[in-house]
This record gives C-alpha cells, sequence and structure tokens, in this order.
C-alpha cells in the first residue's frame, strides 16, 4: 500500500476521517486547506477534488471524497483494525446508516448557520436559516442521545462511526444546543475525547 495523501481542513468534518486514519495506523501526508483564503476552490485543489469540498483522501487507487464512503474505505483497508464489523452486514449497515444520517441530516442542519448561500440568495432566508439552527441541531442531539446504547456508537466495539459523531457533537454546542438535556450523549463525546488517535487528530487539526 502507498502513502495517502489526506486533504482537510480545521473545524470541518474532515477531522472524522483524520481521526479514523490515525485509530487505523495508516500512513498519510496531511494536507491542511485554508478555507478562508478559498484555497478549496483553487485550480490546483480543484484538480484533486472538483467539488471544492474537504475531505479527500488521494490513494493508489485514485481520489476519494465524501466523509462516508472515506470511512467505509479506511475500515476495509484495514481490517486489523477492527474499525468496523466487516463480518456481519448487518452491523456494518448500522454503522453505515449512522454516517448517512450525520452527513445528510446533523452536517446540513449545522451547515445552515454560515452556508446559507447554497439553499437561497436572500440575506432575510440566511438570518431566518441561522436562527432555526439550535432547533433542528437540537433536534439531531435528541436522536443521537437516544440511540447511544452502549459505550460506543455501535455499541460494544469501537467503529469509524465514533469519530464522526464526535466531530459532529463538537458543534453542537455552537450550534446553540444545551448539552446539559443530553447527559449519555456528553459522557459519550468526553469518552471518544480521550482516545489518542483522537486526541493526535484534533491536535494537527489545530496546529
Amino acid at each position: 500500500m502507498s502513502r495517502w495523501t489526506f486533504y482537510s481542513a480545521p473545524g470541518t468534518c474532515a477531522l472524522a476521517t483524520h481521526i479514523a486514519l490515525h485509530e487505523a495506523g495508516a500512513e498519510f501526508d496531511l494536507v491542511k486547506l485554508d478555507m478562508g483564503a478559498a484555497q478549496q476552490q483553487s485550480p490546483e485543489y480543484l484538480r484533486v477534488n472538483p467539488k471544492g469540498r474537504v475531505p479527500a483522501l488521494a490513494t493508489e487507487h485514485g481520489v476519494l471524497t465524501e466523509t462516508p464512503a472515506l470511512l467505509a474505505f479506511v475500515a476495509q483497508s484495514f481490517p486489523a483494525a477492527q474499525l468496523a464489523p466487516l463480518d456481519d452486514p448487518f452491523a456494518f449497515a448500522r454503522v453505515q446508516e449512522l454516517a448517512s444520517y450525520l452527513a445528510s441530516t446533523a452536517h446540513v442542519a449545522h451547515a445552515h448557520k454560515r452556508r446559507g448561500a447554497r439553499w437561497a440568495d436572500d440575506p432575510a432566508a440566511h438570518a431566518a436559516m441561522q436562527a432555526k439552527v439550535p432547533q433542528s441541531m437540537t433536534a439531531c442531539a435528541a436522536y443521537l442521545e437516544s440511540q447511544i446504547v452502549g459505550p460506543w456508537a455501535a455499541g460494544e466495539r469501537y467503529s469509524v462511526a465514533d469519530g464522526y459523531l464526535y466531530t459532529i457533537g463538537s458543534w453542537l454546542e455552537g450550534d446553540g444546543v444545551d448539552m446539559t438535556q443530553f447527559p449519555k450523549l456528553t459522557a459519550y463525546l468526553a469518552r471518544v475525547g480521550a482516545r489518542p488517535a483522537v486526541q493526535r487528530a484534533v491536535a494537527e487539526a489545530k496546529a
């Protein structure tokens, strides 16, 4: 396996894949983009990922994007790390189910705070979207709280979904969610945050 190149940016969902790469023990080069300077829209990066977003992972097979796909790829590329229940199709689908929810529902709800221009041009519409974020993200937190039945997102075994849930969970308080309402989720996020691979990825993302 050749050395991969991982494209990330601070404060983004790319942290989930960053965590998974360290949990897997993967060798990779980290390239951090300055979103404030619109590096994700530079011609150089658009040749890597025409979507102009992060994350992106350049592998010996080609470039992959989209967090759920990247997490599954990392887990399947490093089976010894046991980052997904690869031997159980239903359990693996459950991990994918959570990853899909985080990508399609929770992340989209969060994006309405700062990315309203994706959906409307009217500044009043942007303000309305922003005002809705605490309510919509609180609903996401309530759902996630209801799904925690073990130490990890998939139950007894840590998986790539945990790094993703940790990433989204780190946004909740800033989105106006009262975390005292969600003690199980708060305790869960602390457990994931204590893992060495998570701490390493967070430190590298901020550096």
